[in-house]
């Protein structure tokens, strides 16, 4: 109970709520835009509950954020372009998510949501490319600037 109503964490809290709440609000206005195409996924709103509420984790690491949503995104495309969409291809591509997330030490648990969305919408490379690379770049930059200007140490 003691720190619920500790006053600095409060503030800590409310800081990475905030934070969370710009980035996702700048991919939002990109996807959204006249000129976006899709720079939302739903595991970045995973991914900011990682770079703003615990961004001392190594699961919050830039390397383990990009080379996991990118990683995993590329398992899905993959499985989908060999085996079209099933429930064996979902359960095949996710194991090869954690594989090659684990083989490239950059797990990032959030990226796990990768491949259901890429084999469920019949996604593409281009899939990989855009929201996935380009949206973590953006996060990653995002966290660094937002918790160095709060003084937090990130990574």
């Amino acid at each position: 109970m003691k720190n619920i109503l500790n006053k600095k964490i409060i503030v800590n809290n409310l800081l990475s709520a905030f934070g969370a709440f710009l980035c996702i609000s700048l991919l939002s206005f990109l996807h959204f835009s006249k000129y976006g195409d899709v720079w939302l996924i739903p595991p970045f709103g995973a991914s900011m509950v990682l770079v703003m509420a615990v961004h001392d984790s190594p699961l919050a690491e830039p390397k383990n954020i990009f080379l996991g949503h990118t990683l995993s995104a590329l398992s899905g495309v993959f499985i989908f372009s060999l085996m079209g969409s099933s429930f064996l291809s979902l359960g095949v591509a996710v194991g090869l998510a954690v594989f090659v997330m684990a083989t490239f030490d950059s797990i990032h648990p959030p990226a796990g949501a990768n491949p259901i969305i890429a084999i469920l919408g019949g996604k593409s490379l281009l899939f990989v490319l855009m929201p996935v690379a380009l949206g973590s770049i953006v996060i990653i930059l995002f966290a660094l600037f937002y918790n160095k200007l709060l003084g937090r140490e990130y990574p």
